[in-house]
């Protein structure tokens, strides 16, 4: 009697775990039914926006270009600047931007990659080099307008360089030093440590290793990130307003010393005298048109070194 009972509560058991199994089974599949659902709304969602984005990307960029249609022409890009819309060109706009970013480029590239491999390869790895790394990525995400008022105050005023190409360079030079040097220390870890140990174990020495081995194999993101500084430079417009860049330069800036006017000045004073002559809403769109051009030739410059470095590597 007693075996009976036995067998029938094991089988109750038995009975019992496998109804548990088939309950939990049941609701996994309804767990993974409703992280499907999420999934595809979640899937269509972010589809919408970016087709949303693109959307309006396309609209701005068709009614840039409509707007600039029989403004963008080789007289334009030759001209100088001029109160009359119909005769004024962007000679001088072209050459600020050029001088400038010739300040910004070697400046940005020097100081960016050096102190990217002071920090990588030489200073102690501890709580002072973590404030450092730390801080200079924060920098990363001040605004503009911030580095314009430095610019001001150290540039402008405590040296005296007023509102020179040289004064705008070493403004711009702050602003995007951070993204070099962070670029530059991602460029620097990624190089495998053991290409690092083989050529100590040649003999060579500390810097030999830097210069002949991890420089070398860190220049495709090294100079991708330089690139894309200098592109995010060259669009910039408050710091160089924060300056009191002029907006109407007749002549042609010949030395760093010079006052100078950018393409992005150009575009945004122009866009607040359209309220007075709708002209120069087309002079806008024809400057947003050779900025934009500008930029792509980065772009594409910035990827085409990286492929290269690339497979060469």
């Amino acid at each position: 009697m007693d075996s009976v009972v036995d067998t029938l509560k094991e089988h109750g058991r038995e009975s019992f775990q496998n109804d548990k199994k088939y309950i939990d089974l049941g609701k996994s599949q309804e767990r993974l039914q409703r992280r499907k659902i999420v999934n595809i709304v979640a899937q269509s969602m972010f589809s919408l926006t970016i087709i949303f984005i693109i959307f309006v990307l396309g609209l701005l960029l068709f009614n840039i270009i409509k707007s600039s249609i029989g403004w963008l022409d080789w007289e334009f890009l030759t001209g100088r600047l001029s109160i009359n819309p119909a005769k004024a060109g962007i000679k001088s706009v072209i050459m600020g931007s050029f001088m400038l970013m010739v300040v910004v480029a070697p400046v940005t590239m020097v100081i960016g990659v050096a102190t990217a491999i002071f920090l990588e390869e030489y200073a102690k790895k501890g709580t002072l080099h973590s404030i450092i790394s730390l801080n200079i990525s924060n920098l990363a995400g001040v605004p503009s307008v911030i580095f314009g008022l430095l610019g001001l105050t150290v540039f402008g005023r405590m040296f005296g360089l007023g509102s020179s190409i040289l004064a705008g360079g070493l403004t711009l030079s702050l602003l995007v030093l951070p993204n070099v040097v962070v670029s530059s220390q991602e460029a620097i870890k990624a190089v495998p440590n053991y290409l690092r140990e083989a050529s100590y174990g040649l003999g060579a020495t500390k810097w030999t290793t830097i210069r002949k081995i991890v420089l070398p194999s860190a220049i495709p993101g090294i100079m991708t990130g330089s690139i894309l500084a200098l592109s995010r430079a060259i669009g910039e417009t408050a710091p160089l307003v924060v300056l009191g860049i002029p907006t109407l330069i007749l002549k042609s800036p010949e030395s760093f010393m010079d006052d100078f006017t950018a393409l992005p000045i150009q575009i945004y004073y122009w866009t607040l005298d359209t309220v007075l002559t709708r002209e120069y809403a087309n002079l806008a769109a024809a400057t947003i048109v050779i900025l934009l051009v500008v930029l792509f030739l980065l772009n594409a410059s910035a990827i085409i070194i990286r492929n290269k470095f690339q497979r060469r590597n």
